[in-house]
């Protein structure tokens, strides 16, 4: 994963000096199908997770502690 520096320095290389994205590719010493993606985006693409993760353990007492925030800002809003 490259950070937003040198996607800040590609594009600037590519977009405001005119250089073309294969001469990028050479210049960076990467290939054009980054460099291509890199001017794609503004900055580097964040991370997603394809599935919500497991949690065998916690699943069962969600109720139980949903119930207690909430019973907690009930009393929390009486109080001010």
């Amino acid at each position: 994963m490259f950070g937003v520096e040198i996607y800040a320095a590609i594009r600037r290389f590519v977009f405001i000096e005119g250089n073309c994205r294969r001469q990028a590719g050479r210049v960076f010493r990467l290939s054009r199908g980054t460099i291509a993606k890199m001017c794609r985006y503004l900055a580097p693409p964040a991370y997603v997770r394809s599935k919500a993760p497991k949690r065998p353990k916690l699943e069962p007492l969600l109720r139980v502690i949903d119930a207690i925030l909430e019973t907690d800002d009930k009393t929390a809003q009486g109080l001010f």
